[in-house]
């Protein structure tokens, strides 16, 4: 489902790389998980048929889960697609939290960097090796078309993008959500090895805004075998959108100027299906039953009247 929705309360719409959000009147909003799916901040060719309902359901499920920590901007589910709930000022900062030396820290760490966003990262580590203490590397929150950039600390206050405490705030709580979403993943016999929170403000109050802790804002690490893979300098298995841009890589597309998209086959496809499906089975313990797209205006219109 591409084309736009007209709902009850309707005053503004805006697509991003993988989500619909219609703002409503009284300081509504209603966000569709779509089936698109990006990288290297890219739209693939192809979606993943039910991506958005999966994606959707495992992140309501981590919000609610941490309400106790911070409240958040959702309210209800009418669909597995859709979140109901709050319009928020967004703070224009990615909070990123790594736990493992993987992803972009291991990149950037391979090319011989040893900060990353004003966080220190030791010498000597093994790659997917863990951190002695969980790093934060803050991430500019981009406009509409442009890229995400990597930020420290220092640069957010000379910039005044946010005041110092509000700055601590924000720092300490992705820290305790960070700490409680390993927690989560170690009950399912998982390692959250890092993820991104995003904030916003309603009335001055600092809420959790966006989604969290699913495998698109997410990487997560089988615990079973982690530590031999690492000694044995093996990638571990891993449940995350990471095979996806690894996969990008080996078709030489990292989202430089130049590079070319490559082609999606259907097998790629389904196996992108199936690791997202996985993820949903692991962390909510259920089966993925996929919800009708048929009729969804009409749903979350049913639903925004009632």
């Amino acid at each position: 489902m591409d084309s736009p929705l007209t709902l009850n309360g309707q005053v503004a719409f805006y697509q991003g790389k993988v989500r619909d959000v219609y703002f409503l009147d009284e300081g509504r909003l209603a966000i569709v998980a779509s089936d698109r799916i990006s990288a290297f901040d890219h739209i693939l060719p192809r979606a993943i048929p039910g991506k958005g309902q999966m994606l959707n359901d495992i992140a309501y499920y981590f919000l609610q889960a941490t309400e106790h920590i911070i409240p958040n901007w959702s309210e209800a589910l009418p669909h597995k697609s859709v979140t109901t709930g709050k319009t928020a000022e967004p703070i224009k900062i990615e909070m990123v939290v790594r736990g493992f030396l993987c992803g972009h820290a291991l990149r950037q760490y391979t090319a011989g960097e040893r900060t990353l966003c004003g966080a220190s990262m030791p010498d000597g580590m093994l790659p997917y090796q863990a951190f002695p203490q969980p790093i934060i590397t803050p991430a500019t929150k981009a406009d509409h078309g442009e890229h995400d950039e990597d930020i420290s600390p220092r640069e957010i206050l000379d910039r005044r993008i946010v005041s110092e405490d509000l700055w601590q705030k924000l720092a300490s709580i992705s820290l305790e959500l960070f700490a409680f979403g390993q927690q989560m993943a170690s009950e399912r016999g998982l390692l959250l090895a890092d993820t991104k929170y995003e904030f916003g403000l309603i009335d001055g109050e600092l809420i959790l805004i966006d989604e969290i802790h699913t495998p698109d804002s997410s990487r997560y690490f089988y615990a079973d075998g982690f530590d031999d893979a690492v000694s044995q300098g093996r990638p571990p298995k891993h449940l995350s959108k990471e095979f996806v841009r690894e996969w990008l890589m080996s078709k030489g597309f990292q989202g430089r100027e130049g590079d070319v998209m490559p082609v999606m086959e259907d097998e790629d496809v389904q196996l992108i299906r199936d690791r997202y499906m996985e993820l949903y089975e692991i962390m909510l313990g259920r089966p993925f039953l996929e919800e009708s797209m048929d009729n969804l205006q009409e749903t979350i219109n049913s639903f925004l009247q009632s």
